[in-house]
């Protein structure tokens, strides 16, 4: 789970919030917005590179012979080709792109986009232009300029923003075969009031969504007294989990206060702190905040750390998973206490295909993650707040118009889940919770991304309602 610096310059940081996905670095945050500004050198590029068309297919409409047209035809074709060569891309970007946004990260961003197509020009001028591209089936926004050389010195990825519940239901459904949403109000008695909803009701797998109720549970505790914010933790060899996050590649032994502990864990979705925090407030005590906020599923007992989930999914797969899965309750907490916990995390094998999502995992439905927000809410505890609103995905909702934005993701091969609060200038606040889970094979990038689009869009819609 890794996130990357947003830049500030000219177009806002897009992001496809990926929060437990399990690849070599498990990345919770992908910011696919590349951009910075710089004037550097020129290059040659391919005036068209948008592809032939099928036979009978409508063909793709025509690259403009501009400076920013010429660069378009090089990313529909390039975008195949990741990673490149980095003389390749220092022929077409900034120096101060590259500079913000090194080689190797734009060749990850672009890789995301393979088998991108375009399908219209929305505006174009000579130095910039827009277009809508798909990647697969979903729609994706691209916005790119060039400097006076005909270098890109920006460039953006977005899906399109929803103009109606109708047009987000067909979104949603089209990510995954099993979807769940939830565009809610909550009311001053600390309820959600539904006002959109596509099987709100019912229990998908959350990723690292469960971190809403570890933070819940750290808070209650420090509302009783037990500890404090500033309250230190020691990393241990025990506790250190797989990336994403950075307390894992910390010596033994350092100190982390819970605060900075409960910060990572939600903005960068760090899952050694999340395996900390856990071990502070004990597995129980997150289990009876489950309960407590309306989430009875016995598959959420006994409750996972990250490190429990890295070792049942990927390390010697499927024997530890199916002797765990194949015991009691009891005696599935003995074998994550003596056998699981002794496990070596380097021998973790990574996985790409959905695996165990309906098992190993935690669950909840759209409704409880917007009860979870609620209680969040409830505690009124500032801190809890600061946490939640680090980091908003690229949700991109005008600060004036919503000064406050809480955010927290979920997602691994199979599943992608999205879960915001924003509350207005005028004081009403809103929960969107978007889930999708696919067991048979795992929902793109480009597909979060639509769903980033889709909350954005329920904000506005749930407002104006």
């Amino acid at each position: 789970m890794t996130t990357r610096s947003k830049p500030a310059r000219f177009l806002a940081a897009a992001t496809l919030a990926a929060t437990m996905a399990v690849t070599t670095t498990v990345t919770t945050t992908l910011t696919t917005t590349l951009t910075t500004t710089a004037a550097h050198g020129s290059a040659a590029v391919p005036a068209q590179a948008a592809g032939t068309s099928a036979a009978g297919a409508v063909a793709a409409p025509a690259i403009p012979d501009t400076p920013a047209g010429k660069q378009l035809g090089w990313v529909l074709e390039a975008v195949s080709r990741a990673p490149l060569p980095e003389a390749e891309l220092r022929a077409h970007f900034t120096a101060g792109f590259l500079a913000s946004i090194p080689p190797a990260q734009l060749n990850q961003a672009l890789a995301t986009f393979k088998g991108m197509k375009l399908e219209r020009l929305t505006s174009t001028q000579d130095r910039q232009l827009v277009a809508r591209v798909l990647v697969g089936r979903t729609p994706i926004d691209l916005a790119l300029t060039v400097d006076g050389g005909g270098l890109i010195d920006g460039l953006r990825f977005g899906a399109p923003e929803v103009r109606s519940w109708s047009e987000a239901d067909r979104r949603l459904r089209a990510i995954a075969p099993r979807t769940g949403f939830l565009a809610a109000e909550l009311t001053a008695g600390g309820g959600c009031r539904p006002v959109h909803a596509i099987a709100a009701g019912k229990r998908l797998p959350l990723g690292s969504m469960i971190k809403l109720y570890v933070l819940g549970t750290v808070a209650q505790q420090i509302k009783s007294g037990r500890f404090g914010w500033d309250t230190e933790l020691t990393i241990t060899r025990e506790l250190k989990s797989l990336p994403g996050g950075e307390l894992q590649e910390r010596p033994d032994g350092s100190k982390v206060t819970v605060l900075e502990a409960a910060k990572l864990m939600i903005s960068i979705s760090d899952n050694t702190a999340t395996d900390l925090l856990i071990h502070k407030v004990g597995r129980k005590a997150v289990e009876r905040t489950l309960r407590s906020w309306g989430v009875r599923d016995r598959r959420n007992e006994p409750l996972l750390t990250t490190r429990d989930l890295f070792v049942l999914k990927g390390v010697k797969y499927p024997r530890h998973a199916r002797k765990y899965l194949a015991m009691s309750d009891a005696k599935q907490r003995s074998y994550l206490e003596k056998v699981v916990a002794g496990q070596d995390l380097s021998a973790f094998e990574l996985y790409t295909a959905p695996r165990e999502l309906d098992t190993v995992e935690w669950f909840a439905s759209p409704k409880d993650i917007c009860r979870a927000y609620a209680e969040l809410v409830k505690l009124g505890d500032e801190r809890v707040g600061q946490v939640m609103s680090i980091n908003d995905a690229g949700l991109g909702l005008d600060k004036k118009a919503w000064p406050t934005v809480w955010f927290k993701g979920g997602s691994e091969p199979g599943l992608s889940d999205l879960s915001f609060l924003a509350r207005t200038a005028g004081g009403k606040t809103y929960v969107v919770v978007a889930m999708g889970a696919d067991g048979k094979a795992p929902i793109s990038e480009a597909a979060t991304l639509d769903q980033v689009a889709v909350a954005r869009g329920a904000f506005t819609l749930a407002n104006g309602s």
